[in-house]
């Protein structure tokens, strides 16, 4: 009786929580429009200057006070896709290792162990890759490459110039070691989500384990494998202390990717306490909400992709 009485009021428990629910979405969509509004207000001045331009113009020269966001985005868009590229493979591998292969006992500490990888703070990536990885990494893969693929066709290009150690690829290899974890983390989340009765019956019918992971496995988590590449590919887009360190801070847009570059989250953060002029100023905020739109879009992209494959 006093469950009906309750349920007859406006404020019973469940009206509460349904109207807290609709308030906390409502919430995020405020927060999110509030900071499109800031970015567009705190950029007008950039965008009012440099109209269009400032998306396509490669010159960034605060004494002349010209500003363009094309070497800042290449940057961004290069280093994230050779992150995504180089962390995929590894992520399925060691995924498939750890659902399928791995022995039980070994299985949950290394996940642990994986997992730990993403709470390691970004700058202390980024100061790894500055003092560890770009040295060895100069004198070891660059200098090779520069005697032995630089010559080459077509590709020749991409591994040309002196073996600085920081760079497009520097960054990029650093990069897909802070997505590593979550894309093997929610890869291997997928397949433990796959009926152990699909694997049984394959088996069941003579095929092999190879054949039960990439013909029966892998295709069955196609979506949560998509799904987590856009993840990290959001979570590398935004990264911004350890590329800051390893990118080499260059506005400038070369093909090779062993030359410096730098990205827009690095620009802002090497530049915003430094900017006194308010078209500087305004353009590094520019910059912001050319990254607030990619990360929008790749998002909203992934985001209707994986519903027409769900349909």
């Amino acid at each position: 009786m006093k469950a009906l009485m309750l349920r007859a009021l406006p404020w019973d428990g469940d009206n509460l929580f349904r109207r807290a629910c609709l308030a906390s979405a409502g919430l995020i969509s405020v927060l999110m429009f509030a900071i499109l509004v800031s970015l567009v207000t705190g950029a007008w001045p950039a965008l009012e200057q440099f109209g269009l331009g400032f998306f396509v113009s490669d010159e960034w020269n605060p004494i002349t006070e010209q500003y363009g966001a094309a070497n800042a985005l290449y940057g961004t868009l290069v280093s994230s896709l050779i992150a995504v590229l180089l962390a995929l493979p590894v992520g399925v591998g060691v995924a498939i290792f750890l659902s399928e292969l791995c022995p039980k006992w070994l299985s949950k500490p290394l996940s642990i162990a994986i997992e730990l990888l993403a709470a390691v703070p970004s700058i202390i990536y980024g100061m790894w890759g500055l003092f560890v990885f770009a040295p060895w990494f100069a004198d070891g893969f660059q200098l090779w490459a520069g005697e032995n693929l630089a010559d080459l066709p077509v590709i020749g290009s991409l591994f040309s110039g002196p073996p600085m150690g920081v760079g497009l690829l520097t960054s990029g290899i650093i990069l897909a070691f802070m997505i590593l974890p979550i894309l093997t983390s929610l890869i291997k989340e997928a397949l433990s989500t796959v009926p152990n009765v699909l694997r049984e019956a394959t088996y069941g019918i003579g095929a092999t384990q190879f054949e039960v992971i990439a013909k029966v496995l892998l295709p069955a988590i196609k979506g949560p494998i998509f799904g987590a590449l856009i993840l990290a590919l959001g979570r590398a887009l935004g990264e911004t202390m350890a590329i800051t360190f390893v990118i080499g801070g260059a506005q400038s847009m070369e093909m090779s990717l062993f030359m410096p570059a730098t990205s827009i989250s690095a620009t802002i953060a090497e530049q915003f306490n430094e900017a006194t002029g308010e078209l500087h100023v305004a353009s590094l905020i520019g910059l912001g909400l050319v990254l607030f739109m990619i990360t929008f879009v790749v998002m909203g992209t992934a985001r209707v992709l994986l519903r027409r494959k769900a349909q």
